[in-house]
This record gives C-alpha cells, structure tokens and sequence, in this order.
C-alpha cells in the first residue's frame, strides 16, 4: 500500500515538473516573440503608409499579437494625380513616401531612368505593394504622341534607339503627319514585334499637315511614300479630272487599277479634307 502511495506521489512529481517545464518554455518563447515583434516595429517605423497595431499578450494563445494595418493616416497623406518622371520630392512625400524614398526615386528619373507604364513604378524598390495599390488610380503617364514628338521622345520609347527614333520623325514628314499608328510599321524593318512593344504608350493626333490626295499637283503626289511615281501620280490626276465626284474615292482609284489594293488599304487610313472621300 505504501509502496503504491510513493508510485503516485513520484508520477504527481513527474507531471508537475513536466508542465513547469513547459510553462517556462512557453513564456520565454513568448518573450523571444514579444522582443522580434517589436524590433520589427521599430525597424520599420519609417514606412509612411503602414499604422503598427501592438496588440500585447494574447492570454488565450499565451503568444504575442503584432498587427500590421497598412492604410493612409489622416492629415498625412493626399493622394492626386502625379506623373512619376516628373514629379518632385515634395509631391512624393505628400503621398505618403518617405524624404529618403521620394529622394531615390527623383534621383533613378534624374539619372535617365523612366516609367513607361504604370506597372513599372510597381517596381521600384522603394514602392511597396501596398503603397503601389493605393497609388496606381492616380498614376498619369501621358502617351507618346507620334505627330507632336521629338526624336528624343521616340528614344525613349522601349525598342526605339537613335535609328529608328530618327525615322520616325523624317517619315512623319514625308507622310505629312502620321494618320494612324500603325503607319510606324511602314518603316523599313520597324515590324510588328517592335510595333506591339510599344503601341500602348503612344497615340495619334490629326495629321499636322493633311495629305490632300485631291488637290494637290501631280509632283506634290509623287512624293508621298504611298505614290512614289511619277506615272501613278499623273494618272490620279488624269482621273480626278475625268470622272464625277462621287467616283472620286481611293477604292475608286483601286478599281480603277490605279493603285494596288495594299495602298488602297493604307490611303483609306488616311486623313484628305477636301476632297470627295475614301
């Protein structure tokens, strides 16, 4: 009988030391947590955009409980319509960044870098997810206008080096302004895959000089990319001259035999006041 009353008293022990065991293990457990939570609050309490909840001991769970609430903080931060390649620090740090991030991101414009799209401010180190979700409504990047830019707005455009960006600008002249997109393709070796890297940052406003394909001389004709013959452009006119205006159309000069059917295509794209029509 007392051999089995010392049994229990030593399986009693045993059980208790057990769980005490565990008790201090749980709690420095929940101190290590408790020192890396907070050290990691601390270490990012200058991120502008994320409101740190500390939450204390969750007795149920006996752990520690670090809420992160990303969100934007009352009288803090505006939010407004910005271009990323022009804006200033200034601006930057009224959305909600940092002085030290509103700095390197005017300092990667400032040195050549660029934000094509809106997706690729997304990727600066210093936007986070959050922040970019939040910003991503009011990111204005214009597009490039093919009639209006420059050769160093055609550079910077992705696929387009100094080559390509200076022929761009003297067929535009030729074409007497770009009627639609797709005429880059026209350029020697420009292609499709080169086309489509870019078409979704650039637009086309109404030629700058209309081709006026009714009016204009027979040497005036000839010069432009579509023509290019002397022959082709003395027979528009003979036509123009002889047939009524309701005839007096490009798929008129199509049917006539006067052009082929791909610059039939390309001249119905284009823009011609003043005459009868496409």
């Amino acid at each position: 009988m007392n051999h089995q009353k010392k049994n229990k008293s030593s399986s009693v022990f045993k059980v208790g030391t057990v769980s005490l065991a565990f008790l201090i293990i749980g709690y420095q457990a929940a101190l290590f947590v408790n020192h890396a939570a907070m050290a990691r609050v601390s270490g990012n309490r200058d991120i502008p955009d994320t409101v740190f909840v500390y939450a204390g001991a969750d007795s149920a769970a006996s752990r520690t409980v670090v809420r992160e609430i990303r969100s934007t903080p009352e009288g803090r931060v505006e939010l407004f319509d910005f271009n990323p390649n022009t804006v200033t620090e200034g601006e930057l740090c009224r959305l909600g960044f940092s002085e030290k991030q509103a700095a390197s991101i005017v300092s990667y414009v400032s040195k050549g870098g660029r934000f094509r799209r809106k997706s690729d401010f997304s990727k600066s180190y210093v936007v986070s997810e959050e922040m970019y979700s939040r910003l991503e409504p009011y990111i204005v990047i214009p597009k490039v206008d093919i009639n209006r830019a420059d050769s160093a707005a055609f550079d910077a455009l992705p696929g387009i080096g100094a080559y390509f960006a200076a022929k761009m600008v003297s067929y535009r002249e030729e074409l007497g302004g770009y009627a639609y997109p797709e005429q880059l393709m026209d350029i020697w070796n420009f292609g499709q895959e080169r086309y489509d890297a870019l078409k979704d940052l650039i637009c086309c406003s109404a030629p700058y000089k209309p081709f006026d394909l009714w009016n204009l001389p027979a040497d005036s004709l000839a010069r432009h990319p579509y023509i290019r013959s002397r022959s082709v452009a003395r027979s528009i006119v003979l036509y123009r001259e002889n047939m009524p205006d309701s005839l007096c159309t490009v798929q008129g000069l199509g049917d006539a035999g006067i052009l082929s059917d791909s610059i039939v295509r390309k001249l119905s794209r284009c823009l011609s006041p003043g005459g009868s029509g496409v």
